[in-house]
């Protein structure tokens, strides 16, 4: 006899089947009725009890004997760990935490969760590891993310802070589109795996359904280097472009609009400022360089017919023109926003019923389901005493320059002089670029603590490594935006080995440290606080008692349909429903933006040119994208993710041509190079790429066991990409492209050790 109950991670709900004793979990699979759930669901179960389990608290030999400091050996793959005892184990770190604080201030303190850990409400990582950090005085925190980091700091100054809030909440839902758009543009394509993931998952997945169910009403163009950027059922149209061109494009398209007497100047006239700025762009009167069809054509590779014709339907009907987050993780990648939203803008739809500009579809799982976010059980961060911040993706430069400053938003930011970097809920050796540099970064600290389920990179890299309970482990609760139902999380098993909640966790290193963390509660009451305080709030006037909430498995969320997309208040009296912009309108010219003085950001959307100089070695642009049977790099050592690998590796796609030129065919080990590093990868040929394009996914374990061979031999692809800022204004991720080379590799093939964990000695 066996016992089958729910469970949700970021990418959903799911059955987990449980042994009759209670101690093992036999499976875990997508409900029957989800029929586009996540493949990685499978790996679960097998993640629970995997070798790479961190299953005792460990301290770094060279740590414990050396004392803390500055190691360049931190992250050796040949690394021991000692394995501890609990109490020596926290004894250990309080007293580290102490000394930093005393001796250094709490600035010196890097609270480095990147959330996505878990997906429950209570035990969520960054929030858990935030809460104590300020209950001990406070640190210097990240903000922004690295899906959207481009986005969140221009996007403001163009529409306002709040209409960047009802870009994300209340975008056209698909039912929207199907009713009322002609055409939808999808700069970046629109990925079905993008749609599984949702912060705290979905009770079912529904933006694939929905948006297979438009395209029967609504032509779809997808303006992308791969071909099958969307899914196939979409029947869409692909325009091929060169990678980082889309911000040229885009430019050659309002160009059009103005040329043809397309643009809707009226529009233009009432609801946005700097149109006539754009024009004289456009025009080339302010740098001598038109910006004709012609001219985006050898930037591109669209041809110049093409673009007209593709302007000319867009202004024919009702319009959405759409750009997912990956565009805008790049050098200069705010551009392509900037430009989508001038070229909506010239349209003159923004806030017509399916038309105007959106930031997401093809993105998250949430975006576009016709259902507005509501307030959600929430454990409390407290409040942070140290005012000091970085963007997150600037990590590196924090610890490698201590009391240097960036340029930020028009400011300037000072970088703390870190001491003690504390990680939960995230693996910054997969979604940070540059790893080399990473590891001298790491490096460069007196200690490095990280809570982990497994021994990941990270874990591999740290002084202080504690064991923390996953999601099958603990009781929750967990909902996404725009979902159905707040879901009860059971615990399905007791934890492996000796780990342990990081709600203890916290609470005994506060007890050591003379602060308050659980306030006297434990984490089962803390649960029912949650809960009951959500339970009063005046929106939720039909949620049952926590006992019977817990007992049924849940309970329906509010369902706020909303019938109008975003701006369409704006849209309908600009006077009396301004937008939160310095003129109120929308700023396709932006006069803070110009005072800023940046010499990579204008006031308005221009072209900045990356590409690689003449006879550089690196001849192919690399798109690192998001993976398919994982969520980033969770669970890569389970079977889902091992099912996409070759030769034992995460593959690189090449086209049949790129390939051939280069002597390699399917199943092959190549050796791919940048300028910051080189990866092994197993060859996969496609013609869905465009020619001069390969593609790898983010998130393989990072095994630099074998340096003489290749910086990765497992193909991380961030060893290849460019920690740099997108710009000085928004300092965000740059990965999603990279100039590489690819060649055979027939040398002795080393093997993977990224899933073995260190070596253990005990005390």
């Amino acid at each position: 006899m066996t016992r089958t109950q729910q469970s949700s991670a970021h990418w959903g709900t799911f059955e987990v089947e449980v042994s009759d004793d209670g101690r093992t979990v036999l499976d875990t699979r997508p409900y029957a009725d989800d029929p586009d759930a996540a493949p990685a669901i499978r790996g679960v179960a097998e993640g629970l009890r995997h070798p790479s389990r961190v299953t005792r608290p460990a301290i770094r030999r060279r740590w414990l004997e050396n004392g803390p400091g500055p190691d360049p050996r931190r992250g050796d793959p040949d690394d021991e760990y000692v394995e501890v005892e609990w109490d020596e184990a926290l004894d250990l770190l309080a007293a580290e935490l102490g000394r930093v604080r005393s001796t250094h201030g709490n600035r010196a303190i890097f609270g480095g969760s990147y959330g996505w850990g878990s997906a429950g409400r209570l035990h969520h990582a960054q929030s858990q590891l935030h809460r104590f950090l300020n209950a001990i005085g406070g640190y210097t925190r990240s903000i922004n993310d690295y899906s959207r980091g481009a986005s969140l700091v221009l996007l403001p100054h163009l529409i306002g802070p709040i209409g960047m809030r009802e870009l994300r909440n209340r975008p056209p839902s698909w039912g929207h589109i199907a009713e009322h758009t002609d055409l939808l543009l999808a700069f970046g394509g629109l990925r079905q795996s993008n749609t599984w993931v949702v912060p705290g998952g979905h009770d079912r997945h529904v933006a694939s359904r929905l948006a297979r169910s438009a395209a029967a009403d609504t032509r779809i163009v997808t303006v992308s280097a791969q071909r099958d950027d969307a899914l196939a059922e979409l029947g869409a149209e692909w325009v091929g472009i060169r990678p980082g061109a889309d911000t040229a494009l885009l430019l050659a398209l309002t160009h059009t609009l103005v040329a043809e007497g397309l643009a809707d100047d009226a529009f233009l006239a009432t609801h946005t400022v700097g149109a006539d700025r754009v024009r004289a762009y456009l025009s080339g009167e302010t740098d001598g360089v038109e910006k004709t069809p012609e001219w985006a054509e050898d930037l591109s590779g669209v041809p110049a017919p093409t673009i007209r014709d593709l302007a000319r339907r867009a202004a024919a009907g009702r319009t959405l023109v759409n750009v997912t987050y990956s565009l805008q993780r790049a050098e200069h990648g705010e551009q392509a926003v900037f430009a989508a939203l001038t070229f909506a803008a010239f349209l003159g739809q923004i806030g017509l019923p399916g038309g105007g500009f959106t930031h997401g579809y093809g993105s998250m799982g949430d975006y576009g389901v016709g259902v507005a976010p509501v307030p959600l059980p929430t454990f409390s961060q407290g409040t942070n005493a140290v005012p000091d911040f970085i963007p997150c993706a600037r990590i590196s430069d924090l610890l490698l320059r201590p009391n240097a400053t960036i340029p930020y938003d028009g400011g300037t930011l000072a970088l703390p002089d870190i001491r003690l970097v504390y990680w939960a809920g995230g693996n910054p050796f997969h979604h940070h670029q540059d790893l080399r540099r990473l590891r001298r970064a790491v490096a460069s600290v007196d200690t490095l603590v990280v809570n982990e389920f497994h021994w990941t990179p990270t874990a591999r890299h740290a002084d202080i490594v504690l064991p923390a309970a996953t999601g099958l482990e603990r009781d929750d609760l967990a909902a996404g935006a725009g979902d159905t139902r707040l879901r009860a999380m059971p615990r399905a098993v007791g934890p492996v080995g000796e780990a342990r909640e990081e709600f203890w966790i916290y609470d005994e290193l506060a007890k050591r440290l003379d602060a308050d963390y659980a306030e006297g509660l434990d984490s089962r009451e803390w649960l029912e606080r949650i809960y009951d305080e959500w339970r009063q709030r005046p929106d939720t006037p039909d949620a049952p008692p926590f006992a019977e909430f817990w007992r049924d498995g849940g309970t329906p969320l509010p369902q706020h349909h909303y019938r109008d997309g975003a701006f369409t208040d704006f849209r309908a009296d600009p006077v009396a429903n301004p937008l939160d912009t310095p003129s109120g309108r929308i700023e396709l010219f932006s006069d803070t933006l110009d005072g800023f003085g940046l010499a990579d950001t204008a006031g308005h959307a221009v072209w900045i040119d990356t590409a690689e100089k003449p006879g550089s070695p690196y001849d192919l642009q690399l798109l690192c994208t998001q993976p398919s049977h994982r969520l980033h790099s969770q669970l890569d050592m389970a079977s889902p993710s091992r099912s996409t690998k070759v030769a034992g590796r995460e593959p690189v796609r090449l086209h049949p041509s790129d390939a051939t030129a280069r002597g390699l065919t399917d199943g092959d080990i190549a050796i791919v190079r940048s300028a910051q590093g080189s990866l092994l990868a197993g060859v996969v040929t496609t013609d869905t790429l465009l020619p001069g394009v390969a593609r790898m996914h983010t998130g393989a374990w990072y095994d630099p066991s074998a340096p003489e061979t290749a910086d990765c031999i497992n193909g991380n692809v961030n060893v290849l990409t460019k920690d740099i800022g997108t710009s000085q204004l928004t300092q965000a991720s740059s990965g999603a492209r990279v100039a590489v080379s690819v060649t055979r590799y027939d040398g002795r093939v080393p093997p993977v050790r990224a899933y073995d964990g260190p070596r253990l000695a005990s005390r």
